[in-house]
């Protein structure tokens, strides 16, 4: 049973939605597996939270 984290920024429901069907569908067809067995944790962060080349991602906006 395939376990996918997906670590961004936040993002809304409607995305997160269409980014699910895709990676599942991806499942599918490669490792031939059920939708039912594959999960897909998102793990946001906020902008003040990560960086990137030394600079917050809250200072890029």
């Amino acid at each position: 049973m395939p376990i996918v984290t997906i670590q961004q920024s936040p993002r809304s429901v409607e995305l997160k939605r269409e980014l699910v069907e895709k990676v599942t569908n991806a499942f599918v067809e490669v490792y031939q597996l059920p939708p039912e067995a594959i999960q897909i944790f998102f793990a946001e962060t906020s902008h003040e939270n990560w960086a990137k080349g030394g600079v917050l991602a809250s200072d890029r906006e």
